[in-house]
C-alpha cells in the first residue's frame, strides 16, 4: 500500500523553507514537520527556495506527494511567499502573527473571499512556523498553486461554494485513498473510539472532505466520521457495535448510488447514477417524455435542473423518493450480514451546499442540523 502525506504538510514544508531563507539560513532539500499532538517528525522534501523582490520576500517551492495514484493533488506544485512585518508586541497574539493569503490557484469561499483551509492546516502552520518568526514580527504567507485553478475545474469545489482554485482541507497528516483499505481501517478506528468515549447512539457518516467541512459548519450535535467510499462496510460495522442510528449526510451525486444498491461508491468501481435516477423516475411515475430527457443528462445536477424546470413539485417528489430509497436499501444491505434494529437516515444536499431532501427516518434528526 502506497503511503504519502496530505497537502497541508507540503504547504508547511515550503513555508518553513521560505522563512528560513528570508532569515539567512542555508537551504536544505527537506524540512522536518511537527504534527499537532504528535510525537514524531515527518520529513518533507523541498524543491527549492530563494530570495525575491529585492530580498524582502522569499519563495519556497515543494511538490505534493500524497502517494495516491488517483489524487488530483499528486505532484501538485506549491509556492509559498514569505515576508515579515514589524508588529506591536502588546497587541498581537501568537496565532495572529501569521497572516495566510490565498494566492493564485488557491480556493476561497465564494461568499466571504476567505481562504478555504482546514483547522488542521492552520494548526500545522502555527506549530511549525511560530518558533522561527522573529520576536516582534508578523509573518505574511501567500500560498500559490500555479496549476490550482485548472485542476479545480475537475472537482466539485464549486458545488460547495469554493472558487478560484483548490482548497487546503486535509484533516490528518497521512493520506488515505477514499477507495483504499487504509481509509476503511481508519474510519473503523474512529467509529470504535467514538463509541467507547462518547455517550452517543447516533453518528453521522460523510463521504469526502467537502461533506465533512459542511457537516462541521452546521454545528450538529452528533459525532461525524468521514467514511470515504466504504459506506457499506462501515454501516455493517456500526450495526455490529449497536449504534442506534447512522445519518448518511451527503451530496446527491454520491448518495444516489446507494439507492441503486452500490455500497462502495468510488467512480472507478461503479457509476450508474443517471440509470438509477431514471429507474426512480419510472417508479415515481414521472412522464415518459421527461424521463427521456433525464436519461440524456450528463450529471445528476443537470437532471435535477431539467426536472425542476418541468415541475418543482414533481422534482421534490422524486428526490424525496430517492432519500427514502437510500434509507431502505442501506438497511437491506446491512441485514445481509447482521440482523439489526439500527436505523439509517438520509439527509441530502445539492451543489449549492443547501440541504434539500431527507428520508422518512430523518424527520427526527433534521432539526439538529442548525444551519438548516
Amino acid at each position: 500500500m502506497k503511503k504519502g502525506f496530505s497537502l497541508p504538510l507540503w504547504v508547511t514544508g515550503a513555508a518553513k523553507s521560505a522563512i528560513k531563507k528570508l532569515l539567512g539560513l542555508p537551504f536544505n532539500d527537506y524540512e522536518l514537520i511537527k504534527i499537532p499532538e504528535g510525537k514524531n517528525l515527518i520529513k518533507i522534501k523541498i524543491h527549492s527556495s530563494g530570495l525575491i523582490n529585492g530580498k524582502t520576500h522569499a519563495l519556497g517551492i515543494s511538490f505534493a506527494d500524497s502517494g495516491l495514484d488517483l489524487d488530483l493533488t499528486q505532484n501538485l506544485e506549491i509556492w509559498t511567499i514569505a515576508s515579515l512585518e514589524k508588529a506591536n508586541k502588546t497587541s498581537i497574539t501568537l496565532l495572529d502573527r501569521i497572516n495566510i493569503i490565498p494566492g493564485q490557484g488557491v480556493g476561497i469561499d465564494q461568499k466571504t473571499s476567505k481562504i478555504c483551509i482546514s483547522n488542521f492546516a492552520k494548526q500545522l502552520l502555527a506549530v511549525n512556523l511560530i518558533d522561527i518568526i522573529p520576536e516582534g514580527y508578523k509573518l505574511h504567507l501567500e500560498i500559490i498553486f500555479p496549476n490550482g485553478k485548472f485542476l479545480a475545474e475537475r472537482t466539485s469545489n464549486k458545488s460547495f461554494g469554493i472558487v478560484e482554485g483548490l482548497s487546503i482541507i486535509g484533516t490528518s497528516a497521512e493520506t488515505f485513498s477514499s477507495a483504499s483499505p487504509d481509509q476503511l481501517k481508519n474510519a473503523k478506528s474512529q467509529l470504535k473510539q467514538i463509541i467507547s468515549n462518547e455517550c452517543c447512539d447516533t453518528i453521522i457518516f460523510v463521504i469526502g472532505e467537502n461533506g465533512l467541512h459542511l457537516a462541521k459548519s452546521l454545528n450538529t450535535e452528533f459525532p461525524i466520521i468521514k467514511v470515504g467510499n466504504w459506506i457499506g462496510p462501515l454501516l455493517v460495522d456500526a450495526a455490529i457495535q449497536n449504534v442506534k442510528t447512522v445519518i448518511l449526510f451527503g451530496y446527491h451525486g454520491k448518495l444516489i448510488k446507494l439507492a441503486g444498491g452500490i455500497f462502495h461508491t468510488h467512480n472507478h468501481l461503479a457509476d450508474a447514477r443517471i440509470e438509477i435516477l431514471v429507474y426512480l423516475a419510472v417508479e415515481a411515475e414521472i412522464p415518459i417524455e421527461i424521463i427521456k430527457k433525464l436519461s440524456q443528462a450528463n450529471t445528476v445536477e443537470g437532471a435535477l435542473l431539467i426536472l425542476e424546470s418541468f415541475s418543482l413539485s414533481m422534482a421534490e417528489k422524486l428526490w424525496n423518493k430517492l432519500s427514502d430509497t437510500v434509507e431502505k436499501r442501506s438497511i437491506e444491505y446491512v441485514n445481509r450480514y447482521t440482523k439489526t434494529d439500527m436505523k439509517v437516515a438520509a439527509i441530502i444536499f445539492d451543489r449549492k451546499r443547501i440541504i434539500r431532501w431527507s428520508g422518512n427516518n430523518s424527520k427526527d434528526y433534521i432539526s439538529s442540523f442548525k444551519g438548516f
